[in-house]
């Protein structure tokens, strides 16, 4: 979708002015799993996520507002069950808070613009940082890298005239 088409015109991959909207606002702009996800801290069950082991080339963005999250090359597996980065796309893509429910203590990662919820960092992740932002599918929307898939289709191309 265009940006500004999708959920109720604040959706942008370009704008980077926050978003500050009451639950009521997000529930009449969102789909009801992203809202429990994004507003509600919710989290999808393990290994359930459209994303948790995908190996497409692109860039992450927040489902809530269209902010850039992250890109495919901090993309690792981790075997957590849901997509693991080793660092955001920049200094400001996503916030942090802590997070001591559940009687746990963690570190709560946030969109940077919109401030929903996105899921969790561990200090357990591989180099250059040692991080591994574990976040949720449902909170991400994915743009595959053009040139990327160009590459691809040229590749599979070629592979055809040699058969």
């Amino acid at each position: 979708m265009e940006d500004g088409k999708k959920k109720g015109g604040i959706y942008s991959r370009t704008d980077a002015s926050k978003v500050n909207l009451t639950d009521e606002e997000w529930k009449e702009v969102l789909p009801k799993d992203v809202f429990n996800i994004a507003r509600e801290k919710g989290t999808e069950w393990a290994f359930t996520g459209k994303y948790w082991n995908s190996k497409e080339h692109g860039s992450y963005y927040c489902a809530a507002c269209g902010n850039p999250l992250f890109v495919s090359d901090a993309k690792f597996e981790s075997s957590c069950g849901w997509p693991s980065f080793f660092q955001p796309l920049t200094k400001t893509s996503v916030i942090y808070a802590p997070d001591n429910s559940h009687g746990m203590h963690r570190t709560e990662v946030l969109c940077g613009r919109c401030k929903s919820h996105l899921g969790h960092v561990f200090d357990d992740g591989p180099p250059p940082t040692g991080l591994r932002y574990c976040i949720n599918s449902v909170i991400l929307d994915f743009e595959k890298a053009q040139e990327a898939d160009e590459q691809y289709q040229q590749d599979k191309a070629n592979d055809k005239e040699y058969e």
